[in-house]
């Protein structure tokens, strides 16, 4: 009966998964810039978020934190027509989940920000 136990338990283990999620909402880049709104001379126009997605077997595979970071932030300004408007990117949140199996783990990366236009 033991054994049985045993063997139960053990193809329950390898058939779980464990996520975590958690979010980072300081800025992380180098070279920043900074927008003081004191002044009520803007609006929000819009709110983008941008995602990158790897995925390790073994170990192997997928690409380095700092890049898909990157990556998600190149994906949520490429939605974003910033050219000729006086738009700026505030807010911005980046949030990683990843999934563990016991050979296999997945990570998520959103980064989101809010929109916004200048009218003075």
């Amino acid at each position: 009966m033991n054994k049985i136990y045993f063997i139960l338990l053990g193809i329950a283990f390898l058939f779980s998964s464990c996520t975590v999620h958690f979010g980072l909402t300081s800025n992380s880049n180098i070279h920043s810039t900074e927008v003081v709104l004191s002044k009520k001379n803007f609006k929000v126009v819009d709110s983008v978020q941008g995602t990158s997605q790897a995925v390790y077997v073994f170990g192997i595979g997928g690409i380095s934190k700092n890049a898909m970071i990157a990556e998600a932030r190149a994906n949520m300004l490429s939605k974003v027509d910033f050219i000729g408007t006086s738009k700026a990117v505030i807010n911005e949140t980046v949030e990683v989940k990843y999934t563990l199996f016991p050979f296999f783990r997945e990570y998520l990366v959103t980064v989101s920000a809010h929109i916004i236009e200048f009218t003075e």
